[in-house]
Formats: C-alpha cells, sequence, structure tokens
C-alpha cells in the first residue's frame, strides 16, 4: 500500500486553508494548515513531502520563508499561493526555488494539477539523486577473484537484513561501492543512500552535519536545517571514515543505534528515523577501541557484521578485467576511439604493489589511454613510477610467477592446451586458469604473448 502525502499548508486566511485541506483531503491527500511562520517553526516534528505557502503572512514574508525552507531542505518542493500577487512577486518566488506560483482564488483542478506535478517532480529528483549515489561516477563492481567474490557474497546476505554493517579494508579497495551494492539490495532498496566522509566533515560541524540544527543552535545557524540521518529516513546512511567520529559524535551516534531516535542540535526534541546504518574504515577500530579513541558499545553496535574488502594485491587474478573495464569506460565517457592493451602490458602491473589499491589502478589506466598517442596501448605507455618500482619490489613476485608460469604451461602440454582438462589437473576453476593464463602471458608455443 502506497503512504499518503503530506502537504502542509500556509496561509493566514481560514477559509483559505480549509478550503485547500478539503481539496486535498477529497484527493487522498493528508493535510495541516497552519496560519503563520512562527506556528510554522513550532512544527519541528512534521516532515511534509509538499508545502503550499502564501506569498504573505502576518509575521514574515513567504519569499523569505520560502528561502529557509530550501536552504534546509531543498528536495521538499514549495507552491507559492497570493490573492495579490505581482510579476516580481513570482520571479522572486521561482528564483527562490518555488515549483508553481498559483493565485487566487484557487481553483480545485488547478490546485491538484500543481501538487500532483510537484510531487512527481520531487520523486524524479530523488530517484536521480539515490541512483547518483548508488552508480555515482566511479567503477562497476569489477571482479571474480575468490577474495572479491566472499566479500560480494557476504554483502549480499547481510543486505536482505536490517543489521549494521562495518566495512573494512585499506584506502581505494571500493568500500564505497559495496556499500551501495549493500543498499540496492536490501530492504531500504526505494529510500535514499546518503554517504557522509567522517573524515571530511570539522569536528565542529560534523554532529550539525549527521544530527541537523535548530535555527540560532550556534553562530551562522540562521535557519533550522535536516541532519544527514533525517535525509536518510527509510533508507541507507554510509558513514565513511568512521573511525574519525569525534567523542561527542559518538555517543549521539549511539542513541541513533539503540533507540532510532535524532536530536537535532540546540533541540530538546527526539524524532524517530529508519535508517539502515553502514560504516567503513580504512583504520583498525579495536585498536582504537583498546586506546579508548572509539567506544566499545558503539563499536559493537557498529559491526554486527563486519565485512572486510580484499587489497588488490589479494586480488591480482581481477586485474586483466579491471583494466579493460577501467579501459572502455574511459573511452566512452570521453568518446575517445576505442584503444586496446597489449598483452605483456597486465603482466608488468600485476608486479606493483598497488599501494592505492583499485582506485590507483583507475587513475593509472585513465593516464596511459591519455598519454598514448595510437590505439595500442603498450608497456611502455606504464607510467615510469609503477615500471620502476616493479623492478625493486617485484623480484619475489617474478619467481612466483616464473613457478607458476611453468607449472601451468607443463599442465597444458598434457592436455594438448585443453584448459579446462588442465583445469582439472591444477585443481583449479576453468575461468580462473584462462585469467592466469592472460595474466602470465602464456600462449601455445612455449613463448610468452
Amino acid at each position: 500500500m502506497s503512504r499518503v502525502r503530506h502537504i502542509l499548508i500556509v496561509d493566514d486566511e481560514p477559509n483559505i486553508g480549509s478550503s485547500l485541506r478539503l481539496i486535498l483531503e477529497g484527493a487522498g491527500y493528508r493535510a495541516t494548515v497552519c496560519d503563520s511562520a512562527a506556528r510554522l517553526n513550532a512544527l519541528k516534528e512534521v516532515r511534509p513531502d509538499l508545502y503550499l505557502l502564501d506569498v504573505r503572512l502576518p509575521d514574515a514574508s513567504g519569499i523569505d520563508l520560502l528561502r529557509a525552507l530550501r536552504q534546509a531542505d531543498e528536495t521538499v518542493p514549495v507552491v507559492m499561493i497570493s490573492g495579490h500577487a505581482t510579476i516580481r512577486d513570482a520571479v522572486d518566488a521561482t528564483r527562490s526555488g518555488a515549483f508553481d506560483f498559483l493565485e487566487k482564488p484557487l481553483g480545485r483542478d488547478r490546485v491538484l494539477l500543481a501538487v500532483k506535478n510537484a510531487l512527481e517532480h520531487s520523486d524524479l529528483v530523488r530517484e536521480n539523486q539515490r541512483f547518483r549515489e548508488i552508480v555515482g561516477d566511479g567503477p562497476t563492481m569489477i571482479g571474480r577473484s575468490a577474495a572479491f567474490t566472499e566479500a560480494v557474497e557476504q554483502a549480499t546476505r547481510v543486505a536482505r537484513s536490517d543489521a549494521s554493517v562495518l566495512l573494512t579494508g585499506e584506502s581505494g579497495t571500493g568500500k564505497e561501492l559495496l556499500a551501495a551494492h549493500v543498499h540496492r539490495h536490501s530492504p531500504f532498496a526505494a529510500g535514499p543512500f546518503v554517504k557522509v566522509n567522517c573524515a571530511a566533515i570539522p569536528a565542529d560541524l560534523i554532529e550539525s552535519e549527521l544530527f541537523g540544527h535548530e535555527k540560532g543552535a550556534f553562530t551562522g545557524a540562521s535557519s533550522i536545517r535536516r541532519g544527514r540521518f533525517e535525509l536518510a529516513d527509510g533508507g541507507s546512511i554510509l558513514l565513511d571514515e568512521i573511525g574519525d567520529l569525534h567523542e561527542a559524535a559518538q555517543a549521539k551516534l549511539l542513541r541513533v543505534l539503540q533507540d532510532g531516535e535524532v536530536q537535532r542540535v540546540g533541540s530538546e526534541q527526539s524524532f524517530r528515523v529508519a535508517v539502515r546504518v553502514i560504516a567503513a574504515t580504512n583504520r583498525h577500530l579495536e585498536q582504537l577501541v583498546s586506546e579508548r579513541h572509539f567506544r566499545e558499545d558503539l563499536y559493537y553496535r557498529l559491526s554486527v557484521v563486519p565485512i572486510r574488502m580484499p587489497s588488490l594485491r589479494e586480488r591480482l587474478d581481477d586485474l586483466p578485467d579491471l583494466v579493460e573495464h577501467f579501459l572502455a569506460e574511459f573511452c566512452s565517457r570521453n568518446n575517445v576511439r576505442p584503444k586496446q592493451i597489449a598483452p605483456d602490458v597486465v603482466p608488468v602491473l600485476a608486479r606493483y604493489h598497488w599501494p592505492g589499491n583499485v582506485r590507483e589502478l583507475r587513475n593509472v589506466v585513465e593516464r596511459m589511454t591519455i598519454l598514448t598517442p595510437g590505439d595500442a596501448i603498450g608497456v611502455e605507455s606504464i607510467p615510469l613510477e609503477i615500471r620502476s618500482r616493479t623492478r625493486a619490489a617485484g623480484a619475489l613476485q617474478d619467481v612466483r610467477d616464473s613457478a607458476e608460469r611453468d607449472r601451468i604451461r607443463q599442465a597444458l602440454d598434457q592436455t594438448n592446451w585443453n584448459v579446462s582438462g588442465a583445469a582439472r589437473l591444477l585443481g583449479t576453476e576453468r575461468t580462473s586458469l584462462h585469467k592466469r593464463i592472460r595474466t602470465l602471458g602464456l600462449k601455445r608455443g612455449g613463448h610468452p604473448e
């Protein structure tokens, strides 16, 4: 059953308020009427789907109130109404973010059409925003290595519940994408997916960012602001770099996890939210707990299901697919003629340590694509710092690759280069063996590709 949409009417004329309420309730909406800006500010717990706002109120300018509402939450549409509007009023309202402008007397059909269009537009904006949050500008999740597949399978299983998830792993491994995967496959998928980088927000603003604030709560708080938890109501929130959250915010976050209640900064009232919490960190939270820099009770609340995202060094089998994906993505996005990766490029990349993980690989592939003039990307296109470091750090890997290359070649020779038969001899999956053959540059005849 679909949710009943709530319309908040702000008009000081009793007849107008009553008429609008009857029209809206007759059409299946829920309507609330208030007659002043002060009355509206008192309704802090009310979060409507749309405002019908009079241009002139007894205690405030409707245009100023419109600007404050849009600043607090730009996703909620506002339709202005007026009995003596001027062209300037209409222009000011439109520039300030009003979706529509209605003149009194208000006809039933005109009101319902404006409300319908505003709600549909708001839904479309939220849906597009949700898709952008989920898909983002980053890569899709690519890989079939055992370590990567295990992490994705764990995320898929836990997504079906409402349990809190803690994603760990080095920077650049794709924790944000895994969080989006959890959201997409969860009961909260129809709601928003809100991301917060706890390390990127100053300590004195993090509470306001997460939980919102009341007007006048601190210097510069000129209007009510909805926090990220409030905006994520009915969906999921990703708390990235959770290990950098300071102590006061940790205590408030614990209350949200325990009671499902949010309290804005400067308010004595709290309200309930239904939010799926996904936390991510590249730090060792257990150590922070032992050093008393992170609350132990919060740690256990967040890590109901911990999932570790493997580093790129642990999933080198995925290198060929990742390189091809990033190359195709970059060429498509920039309308560049498709280019090809030479067979000897991936083995060189596989000998690098990749401290920046998948994010670093993506940047390197884009750099190679940009700086290579022709259609074929060879070893000479690999950045010098990558090639030089592979010589120093890759000696042991070279030995391992050589031994593996000999073992695979022997199995292939025994089976007359039947990959399925060789995979059975080696006790591995056929698809994995195909990738290793490509990665190691093997080809029939005994010479590397």
